[in-house]
């Protein structure tokens, strides 16, 4: 055992920049440390002869010292180049498999939306900012096709698209092009104009008063039906103000009511400045689609028939549009790259506040806030700016409740809307997993923090409502945050902030927050750090031995990839390594080089396994020589 102790502090002492002194009594696998790479590539380093040769008690079995000796001939012939691609290859293996495996997983139990899935085209453009496109505006009733209209024109499935009124309540912005022409389409809520009863209002928005709302006394759940309508309005008529076009969407199948005929007066003496263009859809027949459009002369416009769903008439709707359009220019760095905009999603249970942070982010009503469960459904995106400058794009998401509870319901709207949400997260680069203050920690949020972590995003958790903790101290939120990580353990690298979103309370710690955990999501650890690191890590705890006596030996790390950081682990056996020592490496990692608020991945490479890979494809070369060629090397 002292020889092979005093081959790894030979060798150590030839790739370190100090000299340490042996530890009393530890077998530690050598650590190539690139940044003093005095030594080639593939330079052996000598073999040391024991202090004690004539020494029986000293020498090691027959058996452990030819797997030593085998292991150093391996470590020998470490080329760095071919690790690090083989590292970048791993990374990128195990990222597209485990998204794989999520997608296949969000597609289960799963309805099908109306209408046909889009392909987003990829078109070469000006990159030009989305604050300074044109609008287009889509407005309508409920339930005439706006949100598949929607789809159609930005490609995709952005917006929930079901047969039933009232599943669209707040502004969903998305990009479309046609010819020449860049603009933002903006799908609205469907504006009721007309008095309802209560029963029907409810009916029309599919609006429960019992779904997750039994904390809410019946006075509250009854005001906030009452508000629901005038907030959707509100909303679209927020769109149709900001639009330098406007859509006006009718059914040409249930053809012209009188709820039509009030948005057209509205639009007319509100409105008579702006590009209206009144467009019939569900006229998937050209020569019905005639006649149907025809019932609309008396609103005043020019009826187009359209099918949102074949896409029949888009064309035409597309170029009376952008006749009505101002051609925008790009600003005079258009060529140049954007910068990176990194995406916070504000993900939770319902009823958690995630409407009224984004509210109070941006400073406007960008989304409808209310105690009704389930009144946000799209994934709705919003730029913001910070106090700094830093350009952040925020995804607002439905409340994510357990897959059971979803099912018992029935509804596909909510089924939809959480997958809407799981989306949000895959597409983002940081979640904000939002938590009520008095509310316990349920086993939804636990799966929630999973879902985060498997996806490998960075995670910031805010406990809102933090005004309603009665009693409050210095060691209040001392004491919160020891119940919160004992309870969410797969996030126990994330940062807390305490917000109160209604009175705007620490909000603005959120932004810098995410912008923290951003920067560590995207931080490259140096090679030489790395190796040092795992070094001390390795002399602090080796890797246990196996009940042959086997210990597990570490011959290089690197950082293969960032977002989330992944690091490879070169090893002689992947197997020798247990789950409680990859856990002790990842703690190891995290107190001596940060990473806070970001997952990091631990991927462990077996060198046998990687030469046997070689070898394999060494005999597949071979089997594919020309039989001429084989015949002629025989002769």
């Amino acid at each position: 055992m002292q020889g092979v102790e005093l081959f790894f502090y030979s060798s150590l002492s030839l790739l370190s920049p100090f000299p340490k002194p042996p530890p009393p009594s530890s077998l530690f696998p050598p650590i190539l440390l690139r940044s003093h790479l005095s030594l080639s590539k593939r330079s052996p380093i000598p073999h040391c002869i024991s202090r004690f040769p004539n020494s029986k008690q000293h020498q090691p079995d027959d058996d452990l010292q030819l797997e030593e000796e085998s292991d150093a001939e391996d470590y020998t012939r470490i080329d760095v180049d071919e690790l690090e691609e083989e590292a970048k290859s791993a990374a990128r293996e195990y990222s597209s498999s485990l998204s794989r495996q999520l997608i296949i997983e969000d597609e289960v139990n799963v309805p099908i939306e109306t209408g046909r899935k889009q392909s987003k085209s990829k078109i070469t453009t000006i990159n030009i900012p989305d604050h300074l496109l044109p609008r287009v505006a889509i407005v309508g009733r409920p339930n005439v096709g706006k949100s598949a209209l929607f789809n159609r024109l930005v490609g995709g499935n952005r917006a929930i698209v079901v047969d039933e009124p009232g599943v669209t309540r707040d502004r969903l912005y998305g990009r479309s092009f046609w010819g020449q022409h860049e603009f933002m389409v903006v799908d609205t809520g469907g504006v009721l104009n007309i008095s309802k009863s209560q029963d029907e209002v409810m009916e029309d928005l599919a609006i429960t008063t019992t779904i997750g709302m039994d904390a809410i006394p019946l006075a509250s759940r009854e005001a906030a039906v009452a508000r629901m309508p005038s907030m959707i309005e509100r909303q679209a008529k927020a769109a149709v103000e900001e639009a330098s076009a406007i859509i006006f969407l009718v059914d040409g199948q249930a053809g012209l009511t009188a709820a039509d005929e009030e948005i057209a007066d509205w639009l007319r003496k509100n409105y008579s400045d702006k590009y209206v263009v009144l467009a019939v859809n569900k006229c998937e027949s050209p020569r019905k689609g005639l006649m149907q459009a025809s019932d609309f002369w008396s609103l005043g416009f020019s009826p187009l028939a359209i099918s949102a769903v074949s896409g029949t008439g888009t064309g035409e709707l597309l170029d009376l549009v952008c006749s009505g359009l101002k051609k925008i220019e790009g600003p005079e760095n258009c060529d140049e790259e954007e910068d990176y905009v990194p995406a916070i999603a504000i993900v939770g249970r319902p009823n958690v506040g995630k409407s009224s942070i984004l509210n109070a982010l941006v400073g406007e009503d960008r989304t409808i806030v209310s105690p009704i469960s389930g009144t946000t459904r799209d994934a709705i995106d919003t730029e913001f700016t910070g106090p700094d400058g830093q350009k952040f794009r925020l995804i607002d998401t439905a409340g994510i409740r357990r897959r059971a509870a979803v099912a018992s319901t029935g509804s596909m709207t909510e089924s939809l809307s959480v997958n809407r949400a799981f989306r949000a997260i895959r597409r983002s680069d940081v979640v904000a997993l939002v938590i009520e203050a008095l509310a316990c920690i349920t086993e939804q949020d636990c799966r929630i923090a999973e879902r985060i972590e498997r996806e490998g995003k960075g995670c910031l958790i805010v406990v809102n409502k933090w005004d309603t903790i009665p009693n409050k101290n210095q060691q209040t939120a001392t004491y919160y945050e020891q119940d919160v990580r004992e309870k969410i353990r797969v996030l126990d690298w994330a940062p807390i902030v305490y917000s109160t979103a209604i009175a705007g309370h620490n909000v603005d710690k959120i932004i810098v927050a995410a912008s923290t955990v951003e920067k560590e999501r995207s931080r490259r650890l140096g090679t030489s750090v790395l190796n040092q690191v795992v070094q001390e890590s390795l002399a602090f705890k080796s890797p246990p031995r196996t009940r042959g006596g086997k210990r597990g030996r570490v011959y290089y790390c690197t950082q293969a990839a960032i977002r989330p950081p992944t690091f490879v682990f070169f090893v002689n056996d992947a197997k020798l390594f247990p789950e409680t020592y990859r856990r002790y490496m990842e703690k190891q990692l995290r107190s001596d080089a940060g990473f806070a608020g970001t997952p990091i991945r631990l991927l462990w490479r077996s060198r046998r396994k990687m030469e046997k890979d070689d070898d394999r494809a060494a005999r597949t070369q071979s089997n594919l020589v020309p039989r001429d060629r084989k015949l002629a090397l025989t002769s």
